[in-house]
């Protein structure tokens, strides 16, 4: 294999880097194509586009604070590889955004919507109401919504309210009974009522009439028409809708913490106050009305975006959640259940026998609470040790672990509160948690805790001890198991066992780590032992031996990662990369990036699982984890990667799930050298393969149906060494 020309010297070249932030826009426009493609069932687009909004709201609250806090201080260059100056990068990201807010409302009106209402769907933002509906909307407004309503004056005796973050409000111009100057109030729209107002011109029943099945009006209409009730004897002038987005991001002082619970529930309790980066407003609003928003807000005349259309459109989630219109959605499914399982007596006759690997959601994330639950009832069990990182409001593995200790088990569990947006959760979970006798544990305050890994202690039948494990690259989140894609390995091999022990003792007590069996571990190894594989690759290209890099992942930015890559595509390794999101690699640059190709895909599922193959000169080795190939997984949490040794998971692994994945061809978008990505289309004589139902139907072909009604709910790493220090800040 002939070696590409050489790249220039400095691989520290700004040029060779696509910025983060601009590259998490890019993945987000291409949610956005997936309401903007007909071929996507109505309803599905309509999802999209709440998507599409959610990832942008969360955008502004994580990144863009801090990118403004830059830009003000007159920070002149950017901390990424690329360089890219702060007021640069702003200004690239308002342009995008209104780019993809102007398409985003186009798609809605001109598309969405009006298809909706075809299928009997109707949404009144923009006519008023009439008739029945206006009568309805009245007695709604003054028995469920007036008393919840505050009108709140903005004078020198109240200053401007702080409004909620992510919340919709009304701003109203007031004036007194012959009084010329204007007064300004806010009315806040309760995000405790549900968003949209059902109207009795809708007909779900149908009752063998004609006429739409559902009619709604948004809850902000209804509060606009009848905002004389809230300022009786004052003359009402312009009122329009806005809304507020906030800082969210906060740092913990790893020297000045003594404990980290108090510490994550004061940081919460200040974010709800964080500065504002972003206000959204009606297009149309009168000059002054926007001017006395921005200036009470503090923001500059660039953070305002007028919305030409509904607000908030995160709120089209209840809209998408009404009943019926199969048609209109993708087909329902059933996670397939693994034959192991489902055969064996218990959970521990299945994995004694053999590891097993479980494709999620195609195939149940049963089996997972299944592990959990049987430990806690089963009095066998001795231990259970497991991390939890994001769960769900009601969690059945944590009711689980509630119950094990209940029983008298031991029963650890390592909580991270640092899981952004999701602290508020996890605090109650890990007060619940503690109130039930299992042992809560916050791990590191420099570190998140972002592993996948449990951990149960069994005297088996012949009264020796077994540990049986589960790992994975998914949350012990059985909601969002449904939606994303992800792996789990259950294990009872005394090296991984020995290695998840050590493990759980590294985060709960004071161990050095071990010289690992299995696990690759960040933040001690992983980075190292990534690039040393990927030099490796490098070494056998240039050698003349079988090479080849292939890896599934959601981020790409680190750079220590992406120069490594960039000198194993000098030496002619071909490499493919699937990156869901941010990729901070430019593929394709002459004499840097030649060999490399980067696709994403973005369908029905979240792609959320990390897969690493290395052809290692005919005898390959595959990885799967926790961790993505970024700065933060690398260096600044406990992640954790692991191999698929199991010759016929390996083989599953790299044939059936990996090839799969790169071989998409109706979903996947390749990334050019310039950062902005094209769809992927069949070459002449080719057949379309949509990876994710191709996952389907090899459920189904297996005989573990996939479809039909809904469901309501290689060789081992080389060791690490020992590192020097451990981190510092225990809290717990």
């Amino acid at each position: 294999m002939s070696a590409t020309p050489a790249a220039p010297a400095n691989l520290d070249d700004p040029s060779l880097y696509l910025n983060r932030e601009l590259s998490w826009l890019q993945f987000n426009r291409r949610v956005l194509e997936e309401a903007q493609d007909p071929t996507v069932p109505l309803l599905e687009r309509l999802k999209f586009l709440a998507i599409f909004s959610a990832n942008l709201d969360e955008f502004f609250m994580v990144r863009v604070g801090g990118l403004q806090q830059k830009v003000a201080a007159g920070v002149p260059q950017g901390s990424g590889a690329d360089r890219t100056p702060p007021v640069v990068q702003a200004e690239k990201i308002a342009a995008a955004v209104r780019d993809m807010t102007a398409a985003l409302y186009r798609v809605l009106k001109d598309e969405v919507l009006p298809a909706l209402e075809a299928k009997g769907v109707v949404i009144r933002w923009a006519e008023p109401l009439t008739g029945d509906d206006l009568k309805h909307a009245r007695e709604l407004f003054r028995r469920e919504i007036f008393p919840v309503l505050t009108p709140l004056a903005t004078d020198p005796a109240h200053p401007f309210p702080h409004l909620l973050n992510k919340s919709l409000n009304l701003a109203v111009t007031v004036r007194r009974p012959g009084d010329a100057d204007p007064l300004y109030a806010v009315v806040q729209v309760p995000a405790v009522l549900p968003r949209f107002v059902p109207l009795p011109s809708g007909n779900p029943a149908r009752n063998g009439t004609s006429g739409p099945l559902h009619v709604l009006a948004p809850l902000e209409a209804v509060i606009k028409a009848q905002l004389s009730d809230l300022f009786p004897g004052m003359e009402l002038g312009e009122a329009v809708c806005f809304r507020v987005t906030r800082d969210s991001e906060y740092e913990i002082d790893d020297e000045g913490v003594d404990d980290l619970l108090q510490a994550i529930e004061a940081q919460v309790k200040a974010r709800r106050r964080g500065h504002a980066v972003r206000l959204e407003i009606e297009a149309g609003a009168p000059p002054d009305l926007e001017q006395f928003l921005t200036s009470a807000l503090d923001l500059d005349p660039e953070d305002v975006y007028p919305v030409r259309g509904l607000l908030d459109l995160t709120g089209l989630f209840q809209v998408y959640g009404l009943p019926g219109f199969p048609d209109l959605r993708d087909p329902p499914f059933v996670p397939a259940q693994v034959a192991a399982f489902a055969q064996a007596l218990s959970p521990w006759a299945a994995v004694r026998g053999r590891d097993i690997l479980v494709h999620h959601p195609y195939e149940s994330f049963a089996h997972v609470v299944d592990f959990i639950e049987a430990a806690a009832a089963d009095d066998r069990v001795l231990a259970i040790k497991q991390t939890l990182y994001r769960t769900s409001s009601d969690s059945p593995v944590v009711r689980a672990l509630q119950r094990a200790a209940d029983r008298g088990k031991q029963v650890t569990a390592v909580i991270e509160l640092k899981a952004r947006l999701d602290e508020e959760r996890n605090i109650l979970w890990a007060k619940e948690l503690e109130k039930s006798g299992v042992h809560v544990v916050f791990g590191f305050v420099g570190l998140k805790t972002h592993c996948k890994v449990a951990l149960v202690v069994r005297r088996e039948e012949d009264n020796t001890i077994r540990r049986y494990v589960h790992l994975a690259t998914g949350n012990y989140n059985p909601t969002t198991a449904r939606i994303y894609t992800d792996l789990g390995f259950f294990t009872a091999n005394p090296d991984f066992a020995d290695d998840v022990s050590a493990l759980f003792n590294y985060l709960t007590g004071y161990a050095e780590l071990p010289q690992w069996r299995k696990l690759i571990v960040a933040p001690s190894r992983l980075q190292a032992s990534m690039i040393e594989k990927i030099e490796r690759e490098a070494a056998n290209a240039a050698a003349g031996k079988p090479a080849r890099i292939l890896a599934k992942l959601n981020g790409l930015l680190e750079p220590a990662v992406v120069k490594a890559l960039y000198k194993a595509s000098q030496a002619g390794v071909p490499i493919h990369l699937v990156c869901r999101g941010i990729c901070a690699l430019r593929p394709g640059l002459p004499g840097v990036s030649e060999t490399i190709r980067v696709t994403s895909v973005v369908d029905r599922f979240l792609e959320h699982s990390r897969i690493f193959y290395f052809e290692n000169d005919g005898s390959p080795e595959v990885f799967t984890g926790s961790a993505d190939w970024m700065d933060r997984n690398l260096s600044r949490r406990v992640e954790v990667v692991f191999p698929i040794e199991q010759p016929d998971l390996k083989a599953r692994v790299i044939d059936e799930i990996l090839k799969t994945t790169l071989a998409d061809n109706v979903k996947a978008r390749e990334l050019l050298p310039d950062g902005t990505y094209r769809r992927v289309k069949p070459a002449e004589g080719e057949a379309p393969l949509r990876s994710q139902v191709r996952y389907l139907e090899l459920a189904e072909q297996a005989g573990r149906p996939a479809l039909g009604p809904a469901d309501p709910a290689a060789p081992a790493p080389a060791p690490a060494p020992r590192p020097a220090k451990r981190p510092k800040g225990r809290t717990r």
